[in-house]
């Protein structure tokens, strides 16, 4: 069965989700021993989650890009998560969607989030045909974010050194079986409506 081009996959749980990050261990090592992002991060920028492990690991090269070494996987909760979609704004403009871009420019300067789709990554971090989303974070939903939405924050960068060193001796079988199991998001299709190319 073909994969829809937009759909959420992710790892979860009845009330959580996984995103992940990645920051120089001076931020990610700490948050990862406390559970919550220290001092040092910046609220007052926006902060990019991804829910696909492949395209994080597209985004920082395996955990080698500079200032990138250290991946999280940062769980939160659902109602977070819904909360972010639906005060979300496309990061490109869709004349079907928001009409003029006047109009789309004025919805994504007062959206405390933003939605783009990229392609997803295999093993080999090659575009496949369908997307991930990504959930770009400002403002309040920074706030909410660092507060109140996170459960737990785990550093994942030794398996994404252990898968990567699987794939580059060719053992993809065994680097895919590491993988985490990132399944099919269930969102009604109102959540996604108004952020769907």
């Amino acid at each position: 069965m073909r994969e829809p081009t937009y759909r959420v996959r992710a790892r979860h749980t009845p009330d959580t989700l996984t995103v992940y990050q990645a920051y120089r261990p001076a931020i990610g090592g700490p948050a990862a021993r406390t559970g919550r992002f220290p001092a040092s991060w910046k609220r007052d920028r926006m902060t990019w989650i991804k829910p696909s492990f492949l395209w994080m690991m597209y985004r920082c090269g395996w955990a080698l890009k500079e200032d990138q070494q250290t991946v999280l996987a940062v769980e939160i909760s659902r109602e977070g998560f819904l909360w972010a979609l639906r005060h979300a704004c496309l990061s490109h403009h869709v004349p079907a969607l928001h009409g003029d871009a006047a109009a789309w420019k004025r919805q994504l300067r007062q959206a405390p989030a933003r939605v783009q789709w990229d392609p997803e990554r295999n093993l080999h971090l090659d575009p496949l045909p369908h997307r991930s989303l990504q959930l770009g974070l400002g403002g309040e939903a920074v706030e909410r974010y660092a507060d109140e939405w996170i459960r737990g924050i785990e550093d994942v960068t030794p398996l994404a050194r252990e898968i990567h060193a699987r794939v580059r001796a060719g053992e993809l079988e065994r680097a895919a079986r590491l993988l985490p199991r990132e399944r099919p998001y269930p969102l009604d299709d109102a959540v996604l409506a108004h952020l769907r190319p």
